[in-house]
């Protein structure tokens, strides 16, 4: 039995199934990834690398430059979900995935329909004024000019967690908790070394660990299925 039929074949006897994804989720959509070789955070502004931008204190000290970056390099509004969205929301309708555990800002997985979904690294869909909390849409972020500016005169901040902020203790508590329930984990397009989101699949006791990546990862050891495949072309491959 090849790669494909296993992970098919586990997919269908699972009882409670729970995708965590990384940035090689939506490579396939034209959105890049961080750490490869062609990665954003092998490239510079300047002289400035861009990992060091996409920090909560440069944002504060310098939110020109950040916006110039954040603006070009993470926002992609058009793009459209791949296969890997569009199968797991596939899964979701039919009762099997129970969840979707994302360290990616893009909103491809709503897009595509599926409906549990838990950002760790939040949304750049969603943007609030520092100085009264307004929200405010990607699309108003975007037609800005420079820094984009609320009402009162506050400066607007997307809802994306940058280096040096923590993570939403809801969403992290919600994501720990599907992931010992599940009896199948895929872990997909993650390089697995990103912290503290690597440290989840700690809590996995199920039967079945999946990983899916065109890289080896710290946990392939342990996995019960390893596939080092682009993840939107095995999700295509299994004709859900």
């Amino acid at each position: 039995m090849g790669k494909i039929e296993q992970l098919r074949k586990i997919i269908d006897e699972s009882k409670y199934l729970v995708f965590f994804g990384g940035a090689g989720v939506s490579t396939a959509s034209n959105i890049p990834d961080f750490r490869s070789s062609n990665g954003i955070y092998n490239e510079k502004y300047g002289t400035i690398p861009i990992e060091a931008i996409i920090s909560h204190s440069f944002f504060i000290s310098h939110p020109d430059i950040f916006y110039n970056v954040y603006k070009e390099k993470l926002c992609f509004p058009n793009a459209k979900p791949n296969d890997c969205h569009k199968v797991l929301s596939k899964l979701e309708n039919l009762g099997i995935l129970k969840a979707v555990i994302t360290q990616n800002i893009d909103d491809l997985h709503e897009k595509a329909g599926s409906k549990k979904v838990y950002k760790l690294h939040g949304s750049v869909t969603k943007n609030h004024c520092m100085r009264c909390n307004k929200p405010y849409s990607l699309d108003y972020v975007l037609k800005s000019n420079d820094v984009p500016k609320c009402d009162c005169g506050g400066i607007i901040k997307p809802d994306v967690v940058l280096y040096e902020e923590p993570l939403d203790d809801n969403t992290v508590s919600a994501a720990i908790s599907h992931i010992r329930k599940a009896d199948t984990l895929i872990v997909g397009g993650t390089s697995l070394i990103v912290y503290p989101a690597a440290y989840y699949l700690e809590y996995f006791n199920g039967k079945n660990l999946i990983i899916i990546n065109m890289s080896k990862t710290p946990k392939d050891d342990s996995a019960d299925l390893v596939i080092n495949d682009d993840i939107a072309k095995v999700f295509r491959e299994l004709n859900y």
